[in-house]
């Protein structure tokens, strides 16, 4: 009825209609994100007498069922099995605005400490640093390194937020750091920008023109809105640039850029590496070392390092463990889709997997898609929705297949 008056020009608003579009245009995004629903409508109990939501599991599971047919589809291309990342993030007064809730900065701190996190279970043999950007400056909060706590902890005690940002800086503090390290690993650097402007001290382009040239990749999440200068520094580098439009599409894009990118063979030269496992011995008290100490020893030159991955400090060597290395293959042997089980065809009262009963009438158009059966077209196994998940994005072995292995 408000909105009436557009195709009715006989109609004038009156005083309500007018404040309540008034009210409508002043909410803030996540306002409007719940203005319209009314959540308690999605809940019903199932058998057990738990509430459970249904509005848009349906969606939601083919939208996951596409992202794991696109990574299948994409295994023959070439991707870096070691990646070194700058993660450059924008901390200037924009992060204070309340366009999410309760704010930016909480919002986005949260995503990155999961980013980190998701970032090295997907790059095992792969090493992160962090740059916070404000006043017009770039710090370098931590280096290079394979533990995604130390990320998450310089963070957290760096969230001051306040000037404006410095794109030429963090780009230039990003470039000195990366050039210096060898062309086996993939060169890359992520920008999280709230602000829409940038206090540089000479001319952007110089730096993005040097990045290229050092075959860094540069990709730009924005969580305002869209700026030439970061859209313009991405595409001339190879890199991705995405405007989020919501704090759940923030997440999705962020997300986007923890599994390894498309290798660009112009950029990075495929050559054997010299790995080295060391062993976990503990250090005496009063023992001299060589290092910078820890409880890994070096197998070449026996001097220590704190955590791995990481590179020997003495003689240069990649230091890695078995299990490292035994999860980096998945991104090229990933795990086939699984099918989706036809209608009348015989199905396994539970799932391969948990254990837990498979509702049947799923197969046969019902909205409860959670517990959806799904069968891998090797080992035959069903399994629920939850599990096809996780073996896919996780796990990246079908059970049912390692068990048949085994026999």
């Amino acid at each position: 009825r408000g909105r009436g008056w557009h195709a009715n020009p006989m109609y004038e608003p009156d005083d309500d209609d007018l404040a309540a579009e008034e009210q409508a245009r002043s909410l803030r995004a996540w306002e409007k994100h719940y203005q319209n629903e009314n959540t308690w409508e999605d809940l019903e109990e199932d058998e057990s007498g738990r509430l459970r939501m249904t509005t848009g599991e349906k969606g939601y599971r083919q939208k996951r069922r596409l992202e794991i047919a696109q990574v299948a589809a994409n295994s023959h291309v070439c991707k870096g099995m070691i990646r070194f990342l700058y993660v450059i993030l924008d901390l200037s007064h924009a992060v204070n605005e309340e366009d999410m809730r309760p704010s930016r900065l909480a919002v986005i701190s949260a995503l990155m400490y999961k980013f980190f996190r998701e970032y090295f279970s997907q790059n095992p043999l792969s090493q992160l640093g962090l740059v916070v950007t404000r006043n017009g400056i770039a710090e370098r909060l931590t280096e290079l390194s394979g533990n995604p706590e130390t990320h998450i902890a310089a963070l957290k005690e760096n969230l001051d937020a306040a000037g404006d940002m410095s794109i030429q800086n963090s780009l230039e503090l990003a470039n000195i750091s990366l050039a210096q390290l060898p062309l086996y690993g993939s060169r890359e650097v992520l920008f999280v920008v709230s602000g829409l402007s940038t206090c540089d001290p000479g001319n952007v382009h110089t730096a993005i023109a040097a990045a290229k040239s050092a075959k860094v990749r540069v990709s730009v999440v924005s969580v305002a809105a869209e700026m030439h200068v970061c859209r313009r520094m991405s595409e001339e580098t190879g890199g991705m640039f995405g405007v989020s439009t919501s704090q759940h599409h923030l997440e999705e894009l962020l997300m986007g850029h923890a599994p390894p990118p498309p290798l660009n063979e112009e950029a990075t030269k495929a050559s054997l590496v010299h790995m080295g496992f060391p062993q976990k011995r503990a250090l005496e008290q009063g023992a001299f070392f060589s290092g910078r100490g820890g409880e890994y020893v070096c197998p070449r030159c026996s001097s220590r390092v704190e955590e791995l991955p990481s590179q020997c400090t003495v003689c240069s060597l990649t230091l890695v463990s078995s299990p490292h290395l035994a999860r980096s293959y998945h991104h090229l042997f990933p795990v086939a889709p699984f099918k989706d089980v036809e209608e009348g065809g015989s199905v396994a009262e539970n799932c391969f997997a948990c254990r837990r009963k498979l509702d049947i009438r799923a197969t046969q158009g019902n909205d409860n898609d959670d517990q959806a059966p799904s069968v891998c077209g090797k080992c035959q196994q069903v399994f629920c929705f939850p599990c096809d998940a996780y073996i896919h994005e996780r796990l990246h072995n079908c059970p049912g297949c390692e068990n048949a292995s085994f026999k």
